[in-house]
């Protein structure tokens, strides 16, 4: 079992940054692909970025690569989505999930890391705002 608490969501203007943070509990986080997910109402749930387990390969969609850094310390079972240069279509509920999937490739921005029906743990997320 793994719990997920995500912070660092807020109110930021347009061109501003954001860092958000994932703590995870448990000895094993390591093992677990972390994944960063956004919704707003009457959207589906959209893919933003993963990270495996070891930290040396990641994912991003096209929507913000470029502007979103993921990032993970294993040491502080943390995983870390920076924001750069937001946009008010950034606006949306944030959440992080973990999963031990086996990822056969990073080198895509699809795969099993970017479905969400495919993470089993989930934060209750972290409001992000951003005003034009």
């Amino acid at each position: 079992q793994v719990q997920l608490i995500e912070s660092g969501g807020g109110l930021v203007q347009a061109g501003g940054s954001l860092r958000l943070s994932c703590v995870a509990s448990g000895r094993t986080f390591s093992r677990y692909v972390m994944g960063w997910f956004r919704q707003s109402p009457g959207k589906e749930r959209e893919f933003l970025a993963a990270i495996r387990g070891s930290g040396d390969a990641t994912a991003y969609a096209e929507s913000v690569e470029g502007r979103f850094t993921i990032s993970r310390d294993n040491g502080k079972n943390t995983v870390i989505l920076q924001m750069n240069n937001l946009a008010p279509e950034d606006t949306a509920l944030y959440s992080c999930a973990a999963d031990l999937m086996i990822v056969p490739r990073w080198d895509t921005r699809l795969g099993p890391f970017s479905d969400w029906k495919n993470y089993d743990y989930w934060g209750r997320g972290t409001q992000v705002t951003v005003s034009s």
